[in-house]
């Protein structure tokens, strides 16, 4: 499953917040379940910022949240409201050998 959260950070706050999210992905990526995640901005709203992670599953999403919340805390004020959590619904497509 894929967890998108999104965030609207002030310029001024940018590299504290980028800081702070590393910190969120490190103790994501201690929790059982976690396959991968990364810290995306907006190219073109350089405001707009994105956390993102896969998991194994919603289980495992929901309970590193918990483990989590103290350390999200903080930015929780930036945090946009809205859905964080898709399941696949198709697998992953990966790039065709000899493409470009």
């Amino acid at each position: 499953m894929l967890a998108i959260i999104r965030y609207e950070v002030p310029a001024a706050r940018a590299e504290e917040f980028a800081g702070q999210a590393r910190e969120i992905l490190d103790v994501l990526a201690s929790q059982p379940g976690y396959v991968r995640g990364r810290l995306g901005r907006s190219v073109d709203e350089p405001g707009l910022w994105a956390l993102v992670c896969e998991w194994e599953g919603a289980g495992f999403y929901r309970r590193a949240l918990s483990a989590a919340r103290m350390t999200m805390y903080p930015l929780m004020t930036l945090m946009l409201n809205e859905p964080s959590a898709f399941e696949d619904v198709e697998p992953p497509v990966s790039p065709k050998l000899g493409s470009h």
